[in-house]
C-alpha cells in the first residue's frame, strides 16, 4: 500500500510499500490490510502504527483527522503529526500537545459563543427599540 499523511500546510509523510496500517477510533483501534475494502474513518489523537516492507514498525503521533482507503492509496489527514520519537515518547507529546490544543479550542469556542449570544441580544434590542 502507499500511505500518505497529509497536514494542513504540508505533506508530512509518504511512503510506498506499507504492509499494514493501525490508527485509533472513537470505536477503538483500526487496522488496515492490502486486500481491505475501501473504507473512511474517522480518526482521533493517538498513535498511527503502519509496518514497512521490511518488517520494522514506524508510529507517528496524529492529531484528529480522516482516514481514507482507495485501492491501494491510503490517505491520513490530520491537523497536526510528530515522528522521530520513541513510542513512550510519542504516547506523552500527544497527552502534551494535542489534547492541550482541543482544551484551548474548547475555551476560545465558549469565548465565541457568549460573544455571539451577546450580540444577537443586543441587536434584538436595537431591533425592538
Amino acid at each position: 500500500m502507499k500511505l500518505k499523511v497529509l497536514l494542513p500546510h504540508q505533506v508530512f509523510t509518504e511512503v510506498d510499500g506499507v504492509k499494514r496500517i493501525v490508527a485509533e477510533t472513537p470505536q477503538g483501534s483500526f487496522g488496515v490490510l492490502p486486500h481491505r475494502l475501501d473504507c473512511v474513518a474517522v480518526l482521533v489523537a493517538g498513535i498511527l502504527t503502519y509496518e514497512s516492507e521490511t518488517g520494522d514498525e514506524i508510529f507517528v503521533a496524529i492529531d484528529e483527522g480522516v482516514m481514507v482507503k482507495a485501492g491501494n492509496d491510503v490517505l491520513v489527514s490530520v491537523r497536526n503529526a510528530i515522528g522521530g520519537m520513541s513510542l513512550g515518547e510519542l504516547r506523552e507529546a500527544v497527552e502534551r500537545e494535542f489534547i492541550n490544543i482541543d482544551e484551548g479550542e474548547k475555551q476560545v469556542r465558549a469565548v465565541l459563543a457568549k460573544l455571539e449570544s451577546g450580540f444577537v441580544r443586543r441587536f434584538a434590542e436595537y431591533h425592538r427599540g
